[in-house]
């Protein structure tokens, strides 16, 4: 189970998928060469030897980042697992570092180091369902 969050291109007054037009469209994040360039200068320590699939490790949390095959980029789809709220700084360092902004999946909300997130609901909600399961 993991928390979703999408790096895309959206119009600066866009604060939820709901303010998004119906026949809007992203503008690529670059080239995939330039993602990965950008990807490995935000966060030096991703794995990305899969330049389609790569991986980020923190001391509580990891990050799967779903970069995709496609050239150009259009978007990266961060699986987030674990705990901890400093998973935050890198998924804004990755945000900055492609020009973008990050897209809460489970609430359809853009996550801002203003603003609360979906981290500790999804981790509530993850702890709550998994929980009784590991209890037998």
């Amino acid at each position: 189970m993991s928390w979703d969050v999408l790096l895309c291109h959206l119009p600066d007054d866009i604060t939820s998928m709901q303010d998004i037009p119906d026949d809007y469209s992203p503008p690529p994040l670059g080239r995939q060469h330039e993602v990965l360039a950008a990807v490995t200068r935000a966060e030096p320590e991703a794995d990305l030897s899969d330049p389609t699939w790569g991986d980020l490790s923190g001391p509580t949390w990891s990050v799967e980042l779903n970069i995709g095959s496609e050239d150009p980029v259009d978007s990266v789809m961060l699986h987030i697992r674990g705990s901890g709220d400093d998973v935050l700084a890198s998924v804004f360092r990755l945000a900055s570092a492609l020009g973008c902004k990050a897209l809460d999946c489970s609430t359809g909300d853009l996550i801002t180091p203003q603003g609360p997130s979906g981290w500790h609901a999804f981790q509530e909600f993850r702890d709550r369902v998994i929980a009784p399961s590991e209890q037998g």
